[in-house]
């Protein structure tokens, strides 16, 4: 497998290659990972093709490794695995993923991530062509599969959603928590909407505590506000943001564009966190409305705070979510999707024809 973003740094992309290397492990299959690295990589079986730098793409920061550096080095990783399949996440995005569609000659299947304005248009021309040497191409959602296929016409897609490893989420320890908590989890950037939250919480008159985990652009200026009954916790490891959401009275996830999938939510119902979330496209594919989730409209403020307020209040509404989420999360577990990958795999080592 091969990640164009940095392995070391907490990310949905990544998130998800890590969990899907783990259950592929479990079906007897021999992963590596190739991908860039800003310290000691999470898992021992990362190659690391070096540091990264700052991209800005989809309202967001990505940390990417372009460059001839990192293409040598993705060339002497490949000559080194000699892989069977290469799998490309995110297959356009500058640095190893786009290295390997140049320089691999085996069967290669490609996952597109992304969803909204991506800023692809200036690398059709170049890769029009690399595009179809992809053996099989998948994206984790109808949005991102119309964001793919909008930029290379004629091509074909899987759409496979994105997978939570359930048990991982699950059997974590509930953090402790003296009061009622509500919980936000992700990059502090303004499409992820955690300056609408906190314009919510300032009013929300409750005898409860905001947790926010993540950091980004927007931290200081946020933290700034001074909003009462917030708890700022930085970037954090898998096991105790597992144990925050497994504590959570209710998550928040008030996206306001640019999300393909709602892997956020799947870990919030595996961990039994009820839900108010924005009613954007991506987070509609994961949760129903009213029975997995109170979805509410991006940017409103004031429905957001009554949403987040009705939890608060309503044991009753609480456990209904948390019993319809809980079967939902099964319905997308990382097991089932590794499983799906494995058919990709071994119809891409069949030769054509």
């Amino acid at each position: 497998m091969i990640c164009p973003y940095s392995m070391s740094r907490p990310g949905g992309v990544q998130g998800q290659v890590l969990g899907l290397a783990r259950e592929l492990r479990q079906l007897d299959v021999d992963v590596r990972i190739v991908a860039p690295c800003d310290g000691p990589p999470p898992d021992a079986t990362i190659v690391s093709v070096g540091p990264t730098v700052e991209w800005e793409s989809n309202g967001s920061v990505a940390p990417i490794s372009p460059g001839r550096a990192t293409a040598r080095r993705t060339a002497e990783a490949l000559r080194s695995i000699e892989p069977d399949v290469v799998h490309l996440h995110e297959p356009i995005v500058p640095g190893p993923t786009v290295s390997a569609l140049i320089g691999f000659n085996g069967p290669m299947v490609g996952t597109f991530h992304a969803a909204g304005e991506v800023p692809y248009q200036w690398l059709r021309p170049a890769l029009r062509s690399l595009m179809m040497r992809l053996t099989y191409r998948v994206a984790v959602s109808e949005s991102a599969r119309e964001t793919a296929a909008g930029n290379w016409t004629g091509a074909e897609y899987t759409v496979l959603w994105n997978g939570i490893e359930i048990e991982r989420v699950a059997s974590a320890t509930p953090a402790s928590a003296p009061r009622p908590t509500v919980l936000f989890i992700g990059r502090h950037e303004p499409r992820k909407g955690l300056e609408v939250l906190i314009d919510a919480w300032a009013g929300i008159d409750r005898d409860a505590r905001l947790q926010i985990v993540g950091v980004g652009q927007q931290t200081e200026e946020l933290r700034r506000r001074a909003v009462g009954d917030v708890e700022w916790f930085g970037t954090v490891t898998d096991a105790p943001r597992n144990e925050l959401l497994r504590g959570a009275t209710a998550f928040c996830a008030p996206s306001l564009r640019g999300e393909s999938f709602g892997v956020v939510l799947l870990e919030a119902m595996a961990a039994g966190a009820p839900i108010v979330a924005s009613a954007i496209e991506g987070y509609q594919n994961v949760a129903r409305p009213g029975k997995d989730a109170l979805l509410v409209p991006p940017g409103d403020v004031g429905a957001l705070r009554d949403a987040l307020r009705r939890l608060l209040d309503d044991s009753e509404l609480r456990n209904r979510l948390v019993a319809s989420g809980h079967e939902r999360a099964e319905q997308f577990s990382m097991r089932r999707l590794a499983q799906r990958y494995l058919e990709l795999y071994e119809r891409a080592l069949v030769p054509a024809g």
